[in-house]
């Protein structure tokens, strides 16, 4: 996980800093941060076998983002997906449970394209840098966990309402692509639909 991270940083700081030293472009250039909040679902949770299930969590974001011009920007930010959970009961395994949880990195450029002068849409395309632990026990046989990193696509569509100059709200619905390994912790796409507030300076 760390030389992922370590490069993800650097790339981050390499890109703030340009960004910072840049010349404004039009008087839609701004510098916004902002957070989400929503449901996750995790699609290809495997339940099998289990009397409870839910492959439902709350997942929220923090983030930031550089507005290049009214059409493009550029977003940086944490996402905690929640957990997905599974228990039940096995004549082998006696009492059991396990669980999917992922968090992580993304990095996604946006392009919108207003519809009016406080309303716009938007979509998202990046890459996401996931952070996975699933974890499993069983009364007959202990319990152990599993941790998985890796970078793969994330991408969403929303739509966004101007309250003031400064600040926006968002809806949004948004995929985080093949979170796991096949041969190991299992994979699965994430989905997140979700709602936000967005700070510009």
């Amino acid at each position: 996980m760390n030389h992922h991270f370590s490069r993800f940083v650097l790339a981050a700081a390499f890109f703030g800093l340009s960004l910072a030293s840049a010349p404004a472009l039009s008087q839609d250039t701004s510098w916004y941060a902002g957070f989400n909040v929503g449901q996750a679902k995790v699609k290809d949770f495997d339940c099998t076998g289990t009397t409870s299930c839910d492959d439902k969590d709350t997942a929220w974001s923090i983030f930031g983002g550089y507005q290049f011009n009214k059409n493009f920007g550029v977003e940086l930010g944490y996402v905690d997906l929640g957990e997905a959970r599974g228990s039940g009961t096995d004549p082998i395994l006696g009492a059991f449970s396990a669980s999917f949880e992922a968090t992580g990195f993304e990095l996604s450029g946006v392009g919108t394209l207003p519809i009016s002068e406080k309303f716009s849409v938007y979509g998202k395309l990046g890459l996401f840098m996931w952070d996975l632990d699933v974890k499993a026990s069983s009364s007959t046989l202990g319990s152990g966990s599993l941790s998985e990193d890796g970078t793969d696509l994330t991408f969403g569509v929303g739509v966004r309402w101007g309250f003031t100059k400064n600040l926006t709200a968002q809806l949004q619905w948004q995929r985080y692509n093949d979170i796991g390994d096949d041969a190991t912790t299992g994979k699965s796409d994430i989905d997140v639909i979700g709602a936000g507030i967005i700070f510009r300076f």
